[in-house]
């Protein structure tokens, strides 16, 4: 354990106590502040990213129908994402598990992980969750009803789908990783350990046994209109050169008005138990309103209302040319 290892760990208790889970919280957006711009990154380049395609790639998960564990929907999908991913030259796994909700029922679970560059030592983790909501509980009807989950889920894996296409097109300087979490969606109020239930898994079952990466991004809700994503605080502890890294990069690209120089709190999703248990420093790129009284999320978090309408490709455009990036400035 290195001694930054050791004083994260020292701190965890402070964060706990101000962490709300990603997919219950009733804190007001007014409790983030703003922050100035730090340190500038290296002049940017512009990587070519389609919008229209990571767009197609929500579409084609929506046209499924509600992706919940244990249903043809979730089968037919996951087929298509292995058969997709190979078509763009990755090296693709199939993590298969049986996992307990908090109801205690049984899931049958597929943590899907596509790599690049496989025998590159240094390698980037890309994460996204592919299941949708299992109800829809924020809504005032049919709330026991599964929902479409175009913004909360597929809008993350389809900028992600779209970078694959980018990497086959052109590999990058590192070894590369994109990570399809699957049962994050179908937690409960008040039992955070509910949530994430893929990526919990993944971390204490490495698909490679010692398996290491430099850093992670995970993208949840990346596809609403004039979405913003101010820093949150976990991500802020764990990687804060991370995080100016990606914000910046998005500002040099002319995407300021998504990545929003704000200080927000702590988010329990996936890229928590990914450091928590996996100890790989991973940050949140997520939809968080910093606007008092809108709510902590988009406008259709958890709704019947979350479906391929909501989506926007500026905002996946944004969000694809500069994670993309980053990963192009890799060496």
């Amino acid at each position: 354990m290195n001694y930054l290892f050791f004083i994260i760990k020292a701190g965890l208790l402070l964060v706990l106590l101000s962490a709300f889970s990603c997919k219950n919280s009733n804190s007001s957006s007014d409790s983030g502040t703003e922050t100035d711009t730090v340190a500038s990154v290296p002049d940017v380049i512009r990587p070519e990213f389609s919008a229209d395609s990571a767009y197609s790639y929500v579409a084609k998960q929506v046209s499924f129908g509600p992706r919940v564990p244990n249903t043809p929907a979730h089968q037919k999908c996951a087929d298509y994402f292995v058969a997709f991913f190979k078509a763009q030259g990755a090296e693709v796994t199939v993590q298969e598990a049986k996992v307990k909700d908090h109801l205690s029922n049984t899931l049958n679970i597929k943590n899907i992980i596509a790599s690049y560059n496989p025998q590159a030592t240094k390698r980037i983790m890309l994460s996204a969750h592919w299941d949708s909501r299992p109800r829809a509980d924020e809504d005032s009807v049919r709330m026991n009803e599964p929902i479409d989950g175009a913004n909360d889920g597929a809008s993350g894996v389809g900028v992600l789908m779209e970078i694959a296409r980018q990497l086959k097109k052109s590999s990058p300087n590192v070894g590369v990783d994109i990570f399809l979490w699957d049962a994050e969606d179908g937690g409960t109020s008040g039992k955070n350990d509910s949530w994430c239930l893929g990526s919990q898994y993944w971390a204490n079952n490495l698909h490679k046994p010692g398996y290491r990466a430099e850093y992670g991004i995970n993208l949840d809700m990346v596809g609403a209109k004039n979405a913003t994503f101010p820093k949150e605080q976990y991500s802020r502890m764990v990687a804060p050169h991370i995080v100016e890294k990606l914000w910046q990069t998005g500002h040099q690209l002319g995407h300021g008005a998504y990545f929003m120089m704000f200080d927000y709190n702590a988010i329990t999703d996936d890229h928590y138990f990914v450091h928590k248990i996996a100890g790989i420093p991973c940050i949140d790129l997520i939809h968080l309103n910093i606007k008092p009284n809108e709510g902590s999320f988009f406008e259709h978090w958890h709704t019947h209302g979350d479906k391929l309408s909501t989506i926007d490709q500026k905002t996946l455009q944004a969000v694809g040319e500069t994670v993309l990036a980053v990963i192009r400035g890799e060496r």
